[in-house]
């Protein structure tokens, strides 16, 4: 896929594949680094440095607007690609420490019921999933 497939927009306000890539990616990154206490690997890493958005190394995507997501360029496919399988990693690295008994460990409480890690990750894989398919169709309307 080329960087004009990754930023090619079906309208004006849709959300382009390498958009949609990044954000799926920041938010499984944030999630899990949070749930697992460690950092990013956006930031440990130095990935936040070599994509060099406009925005904070602390934005998902989450909220953004169609400018900010028309701002958010991918410099590569290889680096996006390169900081998928770093997400992946360290994401493979904490499944496989956890148990069951952790899974019921409420990460946060600031909601009613508190959120458990299983419902985190649940919450987590399922956005994922939302945003593949939304990628996969749109690879389908390429040229």
């Amino acid at each position: 896929m080329s960087s004009a497939d990754l930023h090619r927009r079906i309208a004006p306000d849709a959300n382009p594949i390498g958009w949609l890539a990044w954000h799926l990616l920041r938010v499984q990154d944030d999630h899990v680094a949070e749930v697992a206490g460690r950092e990013q690997v956006w930031t440990a890493a130095g990935w936040a440095e070599r994509f060099g958005l406009p925005f904070g190394p602390e934005e998902t995507g989450y909220g953004f607007d169609a400018e900010q997501v028309a701002a958010t360029r991918i410099p590569s496919p290889e680096l996006l690609t390169g900081y998928a399988g770093a997400v992946h990693a360290q994401s493979a690295e904490f499944l496989r420490g956890i148990t069951d008994a952790d899974l019921d460990r409420v990460v946060d409480d600031r909601w009613d019921p508190p959120v458990t890690l299983w419902v985190r990750l649940v919450s987590v894989i399922g956005d994922d999933f939302q945003h593949l398919g939304q990628i996969g169709y749109l690879r389908g309307l390429l040229p």
